[in-house]
């Protein structure tokens, strides 16, 4: 479990102890049923990360929603991933580099399958320069999601599949590919962080 889910699951475990005592089972047995829950959400199940050079993982738990590829040999292509409240939320860096920009945005929390949701909802954009490949990936909050974490700071060195972060109950996470990279899912996918390969430098 994360530690950002410490609390979330502490405080209604505690607050089961005293109807408990006083014979509020029910009271007792929903409270702990929310802890568990809690449990559940802020689990961090570890990852086997493929090692193949030159490829893209995802960079969180989900379903496929939009694969846009680049019109032309100039254009970036996009990948987004909906988590819903049961998909294990870390977020990983999708390639090993050096996060060379961190930009965070208030906004709206739009339902995140929503289109405008990478434009108007709170998110948060991590942009990682790896050997001869630099690809943005935003954290975007969701119509119960109301914060968004990040552990890693400007300049930091990160690993391929390495933890950077997570948004709370249900979000979106969108990854931005430079042209030179062949997109390899397709919608409607169901995508694992930091083992699914969704992308690879064409050769």
């Amino acid at each position: 479990m994360v530690r950002d889910g410490i609390p979330y699951v502490i405080t209604p475990a505690l607050l089961a102890i005293a109807p408990a005592i006083f014979g509020y089972w029910l009271i007792s047995v929903l409270l702990l049923a929310l802890a568990s829950f809690m449990a559940f959400f802020f689990r961090d199940p570890r990852r086997s990360v493929p090692e193949a050079p030159g490829i893209v993982v995802a960079p969180a738990d989900g379903r496929v929603t939009v694969v846009r590829r680049g019109e032309d040999p100039d254009s970036e292509s996009l990948i987004s991933i909906f988590l819903s409240p049961v998909d294990v939320h870390v977020n990983r860096a999708p390639i090993a580099g050096t996060i060379t920009d961190i930009t965070y945005k208030e906004g709206k929390f739009l339902m995140a399958t929503n289109s405008r949701a990478s434009l108007l909802n709170e998110q948060n954009t991590l942009t990682i320069q790896g050997e001869g490949l630099t690809v943005r990936c935003t954290q975007i909050a969701g119509i119960l999601a109301r914060r968004i974490v990040c552990w890693k700071e400007k300049g930091e060195q990160v690993e391929r599949g390495e933890r950077f972060g997570m948004i709370k109950f249900g979000s979106r996470t969108d990854l931005l590919l430079p042209p030179a990279v062949e997109v390899l899912v397709e919608e409607g996918a169901h995508v694992k962080g930091g083992v699914t390969i969704v992308g690879k430098v064409r050769l």
